[in-house]
């Protein structure tokens, strides 16, 4: 295969939630996803936001490996939190779903963990119905801290501020649901659980620069067609990407955006909300540390 240029490297590299380089080779060689360009990619530098938020902790023991010979046989279901900082939308906790034999994720965030049974009822009803097929073991597992440290990464890179920690989760758990690779099957848990390719044509870097196609009414005749905003993710209703507008301070979710990712801006912190900027590792680390909640999940 030819070799990727070091900037098209990097560009995959960060679309997909700073995925490690031998995964995204692996993606390409084997036609695991579409719309990925069919090159050898490269690591020619060191990743420094790869470096500080994935830094290496103790990890916990290794769990007895249960078979799921089928999608929804046995889900997985974490309760993290609370949150140190409330997201944007004044969430504290993070209900992360996993389904063990695709190892395709969901995650839900609540403001408190008093509303996770009726969470999950309503998530199993809209699975099973989506899926046509029951779930039959649900079970608790604290062991997983890869979408905080994807999150925790993608939030260094992009110098974006703490309260978009829920966004920078979801979006991770959304690229990793399209990229990684289940080596029992050697496909996507996206595969695995639709059955069918993922499309990654239209993933963006998470927190690069964008333009909105601006709607107001109080725009005047000369004024700017397009505001100034941020890529936080993706939608999870439709095809739109989310938009921090940081004009409005509002989050959006619009078709029509451009963007500019060679050109990943921090963002200008004019308020009281914690940032990046002016804290150590140590402290972006304390600020998205997942905790797990210390009740156990019900579903009754």
């Amino acid at each position: 295969m030819a070799r990727a240029s070091s900037t098209k490297s990097w560009l995959w590299h960060q679309r997909l939630s700073h995925l490690k380089f031998d995964t995204i080779n692996d993606l390409a060689k084997n036609d695991l996803v579409l719309g990925l360009p069919k090159l050898k990619y490269h690591k020619k530098y060191l990743c420094p936001s790869c470096e500080q938020g994935k830094s290496k902790r103790a990890s916990h023991p290794p769990k007895p490996v249960l078979n799921s010979r089928k999608r929804l046989h046995l889900l997985y279901m974490d309760l993290c939190g609370p949150m140190r900082i409330a997201s944007i939308n004044g969430k504290r906790y993070v209900l992360v779903i996993v389904d063990d034999y695709s190892r395709y994720t969901w995650v839900h965030f609540l403001r408190s963990k008093d509303e996770t049974p009726e969470v999950i009822k309503t998530f199993l009803k809209r699975i099973t119905v989506l899926f046509h097929s029951p779930v039959i073991i649900i079970r608790t597992d604290n062991g997983n801290e890869f979408k905080s440290k994807a999150a925790r990464t993608m939030l260094i890179f992009s110098c974006a501020s703490l309260f978009l920690w829920a966004e920078a989760i979801a979006t991770a758990c959304f690229t990793q649901n399209h990229s990684i690779i289940h080596r029992q099957f050697n496909k996507t848990p996206y595969e695995l659980i639709n059955g069918r390719k993922p499309d990654i044509s239209f993933l963006h870097v998470f927190g690069a620069l964008c333009y909105p196609k601006n709607n107001r009414e109080d725009i005047k005749k000369l004024g700017a067609k397009g505001d100034i905003g941020f890529f936080i993710g993706y939608s999870a209703n439709s095809c739109a990407y989310r938009v921090f507008n940081r004009m409005t301070k509002k989050v959006i979710e619009t078709i029509n955006v451009s963007f500019n990712e060679l050109l990943v801006m921090a963002f200008e912190q004019r308020s009281s909300k914690p940032r990046l900027q002016s804290m150590t590792s140590g402290q972006i680390s304390s600020g998205l540390d997942l905790t797990y909640a210390p009740s156990t999940i019900t579903t009754q």
